[in-house]
């Protein structure tokens, strides 16, 4: 192996570091890390519709609202699913 094959190497290694880092970050921000989501960042968590959501909101989910904004934390919705699961 010649010295430019092992700089193109390291540099290809740089570079697929940099981008898996890049879409792990803009992973994290899309979904967030934020253990509150809004209702459809919550349907989305859960893998159902928003009307789904809204049934199982229906059925005991716990939001939470203030001032009109409404927030269900993962843990919530983790508890919800695992109490109904069978």
């Amino acid at each position: 192996m010649n010295e430019n094959t092992h700089i193109n190497e390291a540099n290809m290694e740089k570079l697929i570091l940099t981008v898996v880092t890049k879409t792990i970050s803009s992973l994290k921000e899309s979904f967030g890390d934020s253990e509150w989501m809004s209702l459809k960042e919550a349907a989305k968590y859960a893998n159902v519709s928003y009307n789904t959501l809204m049934k199982f909101r229906v059925m005991g989910l716990k939001i939470s609202e203030i001032d009109g904004v409404k927030r269900v934390s993962k843990k919530e919705v983790d508890r919800f699913l695992e109490e109904h699961s069978f």
